[in-house]
């Protein structure tokens, strides 16, 4: 009996690079879309899913071996935990539905606006001006009539916002092209918020993009993503595609991770102004 951990461990060394094969497969198949919003997401959800048996794997070698080291006995052959906790649910009819709001690592996740750039207050006040001369942590009206003026409250696909006009439209052409390529999802959109203006939480100078009608925060079938876990849904990370085509940031990138969140880009902003849509 004592042979059978490290029989084990050689199953699953041969397994790894089975695993490996199909997740280059898949990743290759997503490289070959240009991370454009297009990806299918039954091919997405498969990718996250070959990416967590990996990790469940790898959990479970490293748990063997060092059982194996120790003991060196049957006592190798008791169950690592949380090792059988990891990956995603597998059984009946409506899995793909299902695992938009199960959770997985960010890949990558400091890369993920690589191309564009991030607001900040210094060039959103010499663009736009202040939302309002005094500002608190806790949400206020803009009284800034530039902005007040562009400010609209209507429904934009599956959800309703309070946003600047021209954010509004952008967000229309997003929903839409995920309404068209992903009906699931778009079904399990959620807002969790859009216009707040307030200072950034923590901050006494920092004034929250929220503010100036520019940012939301959506959430899957209502689940609240948790702040600064390195973890995210599923359906998020579909939609940030959508979102990074159309010129949106993805708040999953930031130094505190925040993948709730999606803001305008400073090339969109600097697309709308010499437009004259502010």
């Amino acid at each position: 009996m004592r042979f059978v951990p490290a029989i084990i461990i050689a199953t699953a060394l041969l397994l790894v690079p089975v695993i490996w094969v199909g997740l280059d497969h898949l990743i290759s198949a997503e490289d070959y879309g240009g991370g454009g919003a297009g990806i299918d997401s039954g091919a997405r959800i498969e990718l996250e899913r070959m990416r967590q048996q990996l990790d469940s794997l790898n959990t479970r070698i490293d748990g063997l071996e060092r059982e194996l080291a120790r003991v060196g006995n049957d006592a190798a052959m008791a169950p690592q935990p949380g090792a059988e906790d990891q990956g995603f649910r597998q059984s009946g009819p409506n899995d793909i539905v299902d695992a938009y709001a199960q959770l997985v690592f960010i890949a990558d996740r400091r890369n993920v606006n690589r191309g564009m750039t991030v607001l900040n207050t210094r060039y959103l006040v010499d663009k736009l001006g202040r939302p309002r001369a005094d500002l608190t942590d806790q949400c206020q009206s803009i009284t800034n009539e530039r902005l007040a003026g562009q400010l609209v409250v209507e429904e934009v696909g599956p959800i309703r916002v309070r946003m600047l006009k021209p954010a509004v439209e952008s967000l229309r052409t997003v929903f839409e092209k995920i309404r068209r390529t992903d009906p699931d999802l778009y079904a399990k959109i959620n807002t969790s918020g859009s216009l707040c203006t307030r200072l950034v939480r923590g901050s006494s100078t920092s004034i929250s993009n929220h503010s100036y009608g520019m940012a939301l925060d959506l959430n899957i079938d209502g689940h609240l993503d948790s702040l600064a876990d390195g973890k995210t849904q599923l359906g998020l990370t579909i939609l940030a595609d959508f979102f990074r085509t159309e010129g949106w940031i993805w708040g999953a990138g930031f130094g505190r991770e925040d993948s709730m969140h999606f803001e305008v880009s400073r090339e969109k902003l600097d697309e709308w102004l010499e437009a004259g849509l502010l």
